[in-house]
């Protein structure tokens, strides 16, 4: 073979080299990467040409497919599912404050803050202030107590391409949720009487303040409904175990009602409402 034939053939083969190194690649997030030249970017998809085909055939696949591509001068475009792409929800307002809007006719008053961290998942606190309320069996109770969860905000069952929340904070959820109580309340304890003869005399009854530290582990339950951006309704229910140091008086601590000691089935019930912002 001549030199000159030599060189050309050299020529040809870093020619082809470069043609491949230069055209654009498409990494699929389950299939094999596509070595292709990129037409378009859409809001949906990516549209792409294949030199194996005429250029007259335009291939398209979905954005939510891709986890990036490469264009030939080496500049990336990243890609995330549109369900959870925090882009897609600069409008949502993520921060809420709430009110237990029945707690005061239950002897406290709940006030609450929730915030989300990413589509899906978002943060809430409470703290029920005891005595600020309606005191229907006369027990001057005062005291306070926390609840703390992790909201797991529910995906739809199925997908359809640019899906997404109608809002960060609204649909039904599952929330882990953690409670500590520390109060006070007079407490009526009943002693049988005997009279001087030794005979029984009945009973008589005897008001005691009582402290009482209390606690739950629940999972909740609930659904949220948001309201123009701007307000929220939100309707839960809780059911897990249940502690306290004080089982002589009442079942109910405020944040939650306890079956009994020996069965302490905790329980929990509430309607919110409140404001984002």
């Amino acid at each position: 073979m001549k030199p000159n034939q030599i060189f050309l053939l050299i020529a040809l083969a870093f020619s082809a080299v470069s043609t491949v190194n230069a055209q654009d690649k498409i990494f699929p997030k389950k299939d094999d990467v596509i070595l292709c030249k990129i037409k378009e970017v859409g809001l949906e998809e990516v549209k792409y040409l294949l030199s194996e085909y005429s250029d007259e055939v335009l291939f398209a696949i979905a954005k939510d497919d891709i986890e990036k591509i490469v264009f030939e001068n080496g500049k990336e475009m990243t890609f995330e599912n549109s369900l959870i792409n925090p882009a897609n929800y600069l409008d949502n307002r993520k921060n809420a404050i709430k009110i237990e809007f029945l707690s005061p006719l239950t002897g406290n008053t709940t006030l609450g803050y929730e915030r989300s961290l990413k589509p899906g998942r978002s943060i809430e606190g409470e703290i029920g202030i005891i005595g600020l309320g309606i005191d229907p069996a006369y027990e001057n109770p005062g005291g306070v107590f926390f609840r703390f969860g992790y909201k797991f905000i529910k995906s739809p069952d199925f997908y359809l391409r640019g899906m997404r929340y109608a809002h960060l904070l609204k649909g039904s959820y599952i929330k882990p949720m953690i409670t500590l109580g520390f109060f006070s309340r007079e407490e009526d304890y009943y002693y049988e009487s005997w009279n001087e003869y030794g005979y029984w005399d009945g009973y008589y009854s005897s008001g005691e303040t009582k402290s009482t530290v209390s606690g739950a582990i629940q999972l909740v339950l609930g659904k949220q409904w948001i309201v123009d951006n701007v307000f929220l309704v939100d309707f839960f229910g809780g059911v897990g175990y249940g502690f306290s140091n004080n089982y002589n008086g009442s079942n109910y601590y405020y944040s939650h009602t306890v079956i009994d000691q020996d069965f302490p089935l905790s329980l929990s019930v509430g309607l919110k409402m409140g404001f984002l912002w």
